[in-house]
């Protein structure tokens, strides 16, 4: 939380600049704006889904069970 804080105070900071010296912002347009938020969707989503996936699935959640010791 404390990163996305900062990140955010930055790019306010950044913004007044630019405004102050009458600069436009290099902003990507709208359509890339999307894409990055489906990127960042999708990297939260996956571990999620990936433990849906591995609960299903017996053989991939069971743990390996120790061999018998053979008896002589």
């Amino acid at each position: 939380m404390n990163a996305y804080l900062v990140s955010f105070l930055a790019g306010l900071f950044v913004g007044v600049i630019y405004y102050c010296i009458h600069v436009r912002s290099p902003a990507p347009p709208l359509v890339a704006l999307v894409g990055l938020l489906g990127m960042v969707v999708g990297e939260a989503a996956a571990p999620r889904v990936r433990a849906l996936i591995t609960k299903s699935t017996p053989e991939a959640s069971a743990t390996p069970k120790e061999m018998p010791e053979e008896t002589k």
